[in-house]
């Protein structure tokens, strides 16, 4: 996030997209909420009618995928009306022509054509973002899970630097991270081709701060991404693989094929805190602390580094992952050095300028914000304050539409799009282990419109197949205008009807992140089960 969360709550106009807020961030949600409460304007851009939409002024329902023609298509009109922050461009970007140029072929009804969204919508879009700022644009997979992902946050990144909200408070392009230590993962360079604090791998001057301050020589190679590592197993240039707190059977797309990448491994270590689907494939297991039991830090979505501390006691031997890849490291011949998390936190935190005013005392209480690189820095709240970018300028990226990797025909005809619901997390490796969460939602559904629904006979409760090219699973169907017509929906969460086993395997060419969010499937009524016979939905969904 450019921004923080508490400045949602204070903004004047939130523009809202591939983003449902308040099932996959509940808590961050109420900081928007109270911002409509305020008198703020809220735009949700969502295929689906989420629950977020009660508290917008407009919802666009936008056709999953055609996000950047959608984004180019304001732009355009924006620019038309003269909405655009002229003062902003000249002084704090670069490129606004070729990115004027660029749009240019996104009239109004080229971009409702491609996106669905009536001609007079986009007109009355782009005329509420010229006319309240700053407005806060936030999003999460809905924009990142597609072969377009990385054009897609560039487009945004467009959006707001022509509109001059970034480097404002309340403004700023916000990705709401998955889970509430991606960021921190990130941070500390849990990425192929970065250090800890995003210093590059391939920069021979911090390879060389690296290699002395860890007194071994390392390559300055960009290593592999998760679907370059499947792919290496399969080849045999991949010989182990060693997962750490991730059910990978269920969190990848085409889970068939990752299920055959993981028979075919030669050496599989797992690292987790309960057996799922991954475990069984592993040939050795490594108990691992849960997020309760673990002292250290976590850095959450606004980049906030916040000390954690155990407030159980680690099951049976499990142990922290500092501890076993210290113990690995010895028995291969190089002792890290690591005898706490304090330890590794501190080592970390001494190669790393953004970290580098961030005290493990510092923030015994309360967490600070990255950038914060001296012991009196008070931490930043919000970047490129005053349109001051690390590049220097901000840069505009002519960007063009893209369509999906895989869309409906006559024998797939229906889209689906995945994500995630408020009652479970993730794979369920920890909530499927909760009672009580199985007994508000045990069973996953399929959202069919009921156009879709009524032309192949289906009622809510029904049992449907559903199938790609990939794979099927047998679920219950929920027929419901959330999802528009043509389009279904279901979340990853169930391992007996996961929506990975539809989903493909295509990916971002430069994140190299899966297009979750679009393919084509078809629908058949199934016998593989009794129908339920009364309406069988989400409670606090199921609500006006």
């Amino acid at each position: 996030m450019t921004n923080s969360i508490k400045e949602l709550e204070n903004a004047r106009l939130l523009f809202v997209i591939g983003s449902n807020t308040t099932e996959a961030h509940p808590v961050i949600s109420y900081f928007m909420k109270r911002a409509t409460r305020k008198g703020a304007k809220m735009i949700v851009n969502d295929p689906r009618r989420i629950d977020l939409c009660r508290w917008a002024d407009r919802h666009v329902r936008i056709k999953p995928g055609t996000d950047v023609a959608y984004l180019n298509g304001l732009m355009r009109e924006i620019i038309a009306i003269g909405g655009q922050d002229q003062e902003y461009i000249a002084n704090h970007t670069e490129g606004f022509e070729e990115l004027r140029k660029s749009v240019d072929g996104y009239t109004l009804e080229r971009t409702s054509e491609i996106t669905g969204v009536p001609v007079e919508t986009i007109r009355e879009v782009a005329r509420t973002l010229s006319e309240i700022k700053p407005a806060s644009v936030v999003y999460t997979l809905g924009i990142t899970e597609h072969i377009c992902g990385v054009d897609n946050v560039r487009s945004l990144a467009n959006l707001q630097m022509l509109l001059g909200n970034v480097g404002v408070y309340a403004g700023g392009v916000n990705p709401l991270r998955g889970q509430n230590n991606v960021q921190g993962a990130c941070d500390m360079g849990a990425l192929p081709n970065v250090y800890s604090g995003y210093q590059r791998v391939n920069d021979l001057a911090i390879k060389d701060k690296f290699e002395k301050a860890w007194k071994v020589g390392l390559s300055d190679k960009i290593g592999l991404t998760i679907p370059q590592m499947f792919n290496g197993i399969k080849d045999h240039s991949v010989k182990a693989f060693y997962i750490m707190g991730e059910n990978v059977v269920m969190t990848e797309p085409n889970a068939g094929h990752t299920k055959k990448c993981l028979e075919e491994c030669e050496f599989l270590v797992v690292s987790d805190i309960f057996y799922n689907e991954t475990v069984s494939y592993a040939h050795v297991v490594f108990p691992d602390l849960c997020w309760a039991e673990e002292d250290g830090t976590f850095t959450n979505t606004e980049r906030r580094v916040q000390r954690v501390r155990p407030a159980l006691k680690g099951a049976g031997e499990s142990k922290s992952n500092w501890w076993v890849l210290n113990e690995l490291g010895k028995r291969i011949g190089y002792d890290m050095g690591f005898t706490s998390s304090r330890v590794t936190y501190e080592e970390m935190r001494s190669l790393t300028p953004s970290y580098g005013g961030i005290t493990w005392e510092r923030i015994a209480d309360v967490g600070l914000q990255w950038p914060c690189p001296t012991t009196d820095h008070p931490g930043t709240e919000f970047l490129h304050v005053g349109g001051k970018f690390t590049r220097g300028k901000g840069l505009f990226a002519a960007i063009e539409y893209r369509p999906p990797a895989e869309l409906p025909d006559a024998e797939y005809p229906l889209l689906l799009t995945t994500g995630r619901r408020l009652w479970h997390y993730h794979s369920g490796t920890q909530t499927h282990n909760s009672e009580g969460m199985d007994n508000l939602f045990g069973e996953e559904l399929m959202e069919i419109s009921p156009a879709d629904a009524q032309r192949l006979g289906v009622k809510t409760g029904d049992w449907v197949r559903a199938k790609s090219r990939r794979g099927e699973i047998v679920l219950r169907a929920w027929v419901t205008d959330r999802s528009p017509e043509g389009v279904c929906w279901t979340s990853f969460h169930f391992a007996k009807a996961c929506g990975n086993e539809l989903t493909i395997d295509a990916f971002d060419p430069i994140s190299q992140t899966a297009e979750y969010k679009v393919c084509a499937i078809r629908i058949e009524k199934s016998a593989d089960g009794e129908p339920l016979g009364s309406t069988r939905v989400p409670v606090r969904q199921a609500r006006p």
